[in-house]
Order: C-alpha cells, then structure tokens, then sequence
C-alpha cells in the first residue's frame, strides 16, 4: 500500500476531471460523478476491435471463458439458454474476455453496460445473463432468434422407414 503522503496527490491527479471531457457533450457534473476508472475512454483501435467481433457472425457472446469451459455462472447460463434455444452453431460465435483486458473493460464501455457476459444479435446488443434469462422465460428470446433466422433449421419433410419388400428384413434367429 502507498504511503498517504504519496497516494493522496497521485489520487487527486487521477480524478481530475481530463480536458477531453471538455469538449465532449457531457456537462461538468455528470463527468464529477464518474470514478477515476470511469474517466477512461474507448481506444480507436479497441473499438474497430469490437467492431469487427460484434459483426463476425449473427450471434456474437462475449463471456467469461469458452462455451466448452465456462468460468462463471452467468456464462455458463448464457450458454445453456442459447442451446435450449436452438441457435445453430454455424451462426454463432464467442470471445473470451479474461484473454484480453482491454476486451474486458471496452466491451462493458462499448455497449454501456456493467457486467459479463454480454449478447449480441444482428449486431444489436440484447443484455447480459439477467435479460438473457428474462427473455428465455417469457418467450421474447425464441421469438426474435426466429425472427432473425438464427435457429438450427428444423427439417422439412419426416424420414419414415418403409421396407419395400418385407422378405429383406434380417429374420430373428430360432
């Protein structure tokens, strides 16, 4: 821990309020209440990053681990809902966040929104495990996945097995 005398100006520096800031459409107060980590804007280069993933496929999660190896339970949710649903696998696609941190931290900043894991659909953002969970329940998620066209298609026509000649079948042994 850093001694008070040294962490105090270091802390005063860090929260002070960048000129950046200044000339963006924020007004002074709503700039006064964000935390020192807060203060911290979006890289051009971060941002082309998610750019690029959230376009990479029609179904896009950014989670804690891999769909294979979840590392938390909301992930894990996340995963589990979208294969109850039917999303077809060829259609989606996900991004680890505890590979890259500046993935972690610009795709909460990206999308204004606190907590991992994070979906996305037809490039537009849905919500986080809760809505994700709330959405699965009540039907909305099934019924936009469809209207998307994201689902594994359903087959078209029955597969009956009809013998044609009765004779061919293997005769049970006596």
């Amino acid at each position: 821990m850093l001694p008070r005398l040294i962490a105090a100006p270091a802390f005063r520096r860090a929260s002070q309020t960048p000129r950046l800031f200044a000339a963006s459409n924020l007004r002074q107060s709503q700039v006064a209440r964000l935390s020192p980590l807060q203060l911290r804007l979006l890289s051009n280069e971060t941002r082309k990053a998610i750019d690029k993933a959230v376009t990479s496929a029609p179904v896009v999660l950014f989670m804690k681990g891999t769909p294979e190896t979840p590392q938390c339970g909301f992930s894990r949710a996340s995963i589990q809902i979208l294969g109850l649903q039917g999303v077809d696998p060829q259609k989606f696609t996900a991004f680890n966040v505890l590979e890259d941190n500046d993935l972690r931290q610009g795709i909460k900043e990206y999308s204004d929104w606190p907590t991992i894991p994070q979906l996305y659909v037809d490039n537009e953002f849905v919500g986080g495990c809760d809505i994700l969970m709330t959405m699965h329940q009540n039907g909305e998620l099934a019924k936009m996945l469809e209207e998307k066209g994201v689902l594994v298609p359903a087959e078209s026509e029955t597969i009956e097995f009809k013998p044609s000649d009765p004779s061919n079948l293997p005769q049970q042994p006596s």
